[in-house]
């Protein structure tokens, strides 16, 4: 088996309300944030990308497991807001943080999925015993077109996770995942483009509820458990009414998803956004709880898991800062500041 070792992670400390940018494009802020569920979200600042949020992240996990930086063999960054077209992130997150050169790394990109299928890549060198520990990360500045939808909801941020083959020193035991993908068309940015197209409520039945759905029915039924069967629940966070909708529709009460619904005042960090919403979790769960965790990316995709948390837990989340810290940490910015920020402008 595998497990998680250690968890990281990064918010940006510019925010701006969602008031905000209703009133400079003349819509109704109530109307916006009612129909979205988010008051306001995390903005990177004009120095600040998808590497130097991984890198503060892996470092906060590498932090909590005490562990020395060149004992990960692996580095996996999944973000589709990646600084360079050709250049890997990995690589340069791997040598910000020390790891020295024997290491594998690689960058993944499948939209909003792309740090959860990092994991899962992880866990399959450990699996084979290829490594004994591995980090795998989820980070995004997300685009967004100005006067578009999504210019309401993307955020930034990061997550990073540390993942071993010793039992003594997991935090979250890794019961099981599987995937569900399809060509669903639902978002895409061509290659030189700035900005993503997304085809409006198509993103929602047929893309979001269709993959989280069918890979969340695919997991219990291959562990025979249902939604009664666990203490905490964490689905992608595209807005705030998705997560609760769908986690609804299975059978997961507003007491299990409340935990790692982060959304409403973060946004949506795209790669960083169900995993942010893991960590919120582990901030606060007792261990020998069990979470169910779904992520979504359009294209598209989702990854089901079962983690079972540890007694190692509480002792190892003391020497990090949580997301509630990390959310509380912030100044607001005005319109003109987000456009300069985000080089819009």
């Amino acid at each position: 088996m595998v497990g998680i070792v250690s968890y990281g992670a990064y918010i940006p400390k510019g925010r701006i309300k969602i008031a905000e940018i209703a009133r400079v494009w003349g819509k109704s802020p109530e109307e916006i944030t009612r129909s979205l569920g988010i008051e306001e979200k995390a903005i990177a600042s004009f120095d600040e990308d998808a590497a130097t949020m991984a890198v503060e992240a892996a470092w906060q996990a590498i932090r909590r497991a005490k562990i020395p930086a060149t004992s990960l063999e692996a580095v996996y960054i999944g973000s589709e807001s990646h600084p360079y077209a050709v250049n890997p992130t990995s690589t340069i997150v791997g040598e910000t943080l020390g790891l020295g050169n024997d290491y594998l790394s690689a960058d993944l990109e499948f939209a909003c999925k792309a740090g959860s299928a990092g994991m899962q890549v992880v866990w399959g060198l450990i699996e084979s015993k290829k490594i004994k520990l591995g980090l795998a990360v989820g980070s995004d500045s997300s685009q967004a077109k100005p006067h578009d939808a999504l210019e309401f909801t993307a955020g930034a941020g990061a997550a990073a996770y540390v993942l071993g083959i010793n039992e003594k020193d997991w935090i979250a035991k890794i019961i099981d995942f599987v995937s569900f993908s399809s060509d669903t068309p639902d978002f895409w940015r061509r290659d030189g483009i700035s900005y993503p197209t997304h085809s409006g409520r198509f993103t929602g039945e047929p893309a979001y509820f269709c993959h989280v759905l069918a890979a969340t029915q695919k997991l219990l039924q291959k562990t025979k458990l249902t939604p009664s069967d666990f203490d905490h629940c964490v689905f992608h966070m595209p807005n705030g009414k998705f997560p609760r909708e769908v986690a609804a529709r299975i059978g997961f009460s507003p007491k299990q998803l409340e935990m790692s619904l982060i959304v409403d005042k973060l946004g949506n960090p795209y790669s960083a956004s169900s995993l942010l919403g893991l960590a919120a979790v582990l901030d606060q769960a007792k261990p020998e709880k069990r979470i169910f965790f779904c992520s979504y990316g359009s294209g598209a995709g989702s990854d089901a898991f079962i983690f079972e948390t540890t007694r190692e837990l509480v002792k190892r989340r003391e020497s990090g800062k949580s997301i509630g810290k990390l959310m509380a940490e912030k100044r607001y910015i005005s319109y003109v500041e987000y456009l300069k920020q985000t080089r819009k402008l």
